[in-house]
């Protein structure tokens, strides 16, 4: 029996970056042996075990042969006779093919060091093609490590586009998509994830919503960058340099989407594009089967954001029904996760990434003044049931007017 660190943690230790998650993989040994070393196995579909003390994952070297479609289509095989080299050879990049000894003793076989130092996302063997999650993974791992220089290698790109027309990626289920799609938007540079989906061709299977927004115009005196798809990378970019959570990231990736549904004879304007984006979003969220929390805010910030964008415009009554929309009474965490939303989208423009959002402020400030409106005052003075809630509402409105006549003297 002769144990390897494997993939990731190789990599990164040699990259120079923090190691996190270690995996394990175990030459030479059969399932009863790691049974009587006190292993638990956990792997439905291949012998894959936790470590009695540590917890961490050690799995038999195994191959493994293509037997039908979508990411679930493989036959394993594990036994003693698979060697360190086999169990490499199918695994996705290059850059993850490497494994180490207890004396950091590297084994590279397919010249994953090399590809670290060019800086190249190289797919290992033509079985690359035969997993269509791997075009998701490439495109997230571009996305980690694009500060670093890294660039997909042209004949693996080749290869993601060759799988983009195949079909294959439509028998990817939404589960495995959404993680790799929600890990790729928390990384460094979530911009590079669309941009590569969409070099490959992914992007228009997946996701032909935002594909659609590339070539759309936009008016230049609001949008200098011009081109819808370009302001949507931007405004991603952004959510990344300002540390955003994965709500408001998926949110900013679909908030134009219906711009992609304007005329042609009507560019570059897009009236009414916020309600119209609202079915694509719901289309989008339902492929998926996006986390409720992600679904409600795009959906809100799909609809709303221009009315951010004009705060400071907007009458009190409808202020008020903003802030009703968002049940910032009781939900004041995801009108927050709003405004970030369009501080970034209106940050994603070229040129003016550093310009202040001062409608932050004040939509804070309005739901601040709505949300100190006494209920108990009213209560004593005998309203109750529907007469509450209008009662109410029109305290709030009351405090709107007053809020806003205060930030504009």
């Amino acid at each position: 029996m002769r144990i390897y660190k494997v993939g990731g943690a190789v990599r990164d230790r040699l990259l120079g970056k923090p190691v996190t998650d270690i995996d394990w993989v175990v030459v030479g040994a059969t399932t009863e042996e790691m049974l009587a070393k006190g292993f638990r196995p956990v792997g439905a579909d291949f012998p894959v075990f936790l470590h009695p003390k540590s917890g961490e994952e050690y799995a038999l070297a195994r191959t493994e042969r293509k037997s039908g479609r979508g990411y679930g289509g493989f036959t394993f095989h594990a036994s003693p006779e698979v060697t360190l080299e086999e169990d490499l050879i199918r695994r996705d990049l290059t850059i993850n093919a490497m494994a180490e000894d207890d004396q950091q003793n590297l084994t590279d076989p397919y010249h994953g060091q090399r590809d670290l130092e060019a800086r190249l996302l190289r797919h290992v063997s033509p079985a690359f093609a035969e997993d269509p999650l791997r075009v998701l993974r490439v495109a997230r791992f571009a996305a980690r490590y694009a500060a670093l220089g890294f660039t997909v290698a042209p004949e693996t790109l080749e290869l993601m586009r060759q799988l983009s027309e195949s079909g294959e990626l439509e028998a990817l289920t939404p589960e495995r998509s959404w993680k790799e799609i929600s890990r790729a938007l928390m990384e460094d540079q979530p911009q590079v994830f669309v941009e590569v989906l969409r070099a490959c061709g992914a992007l228009k299977v997946l996701m032909p919503e935002v594909d659609a927004l590339f070539g759309v115009p936009q008016p230049p005196a609001h949008h200098p960058e011009i081109d819808t798809g370009a302001h949507t990378l931007g405004v991603l970019q952004q959510t990344a340099i300002h540390k955003q959570p994965l709500t408001v990231r998926w949110a900013c990736l679909l908030h134009d989407v219906g711009k992609g549904l304007t005329p042609e004879e009507e560019w570059p304007r897009h009236i009414a594009h916020e309600f119209k984006g609202l079915k694509l979003i719901k289309a989008v969220n339902e492929r998926f089967k996006v986390p409720r929390d992600c679904q409600e805010l795009a959906v809100l910030v799909g609809e709303y954001h221009t009315h951010g964008h004009r705060a400071f415009e907007l009458k009190p009554s409808t202020l008020l029904e903003l802030l009703q929309s968002f049940d910032v009474y009781r939900r004041p965490q995801r009108f927050e996760e709003f405004i970030a939303a369009c501080e970034m989208d209106a940050r994603g423009r070229k040129g003016l990434e550093e310009r202040s959002y001062p409608q932050a402020d004040y939509l804070r400030g309005a739901a601040t003044a709505a949300r100190s409106v006494a209920v108990q005052p009213l209560l004593e003075k005998g309203f109750k049931g529907p007469e509450l809630g209008e009662a109410i509402k029109r305290e709030r409105l009351k405090a709107l007017k007053a809020y806003k006549e205060a930030a504009s003297a």
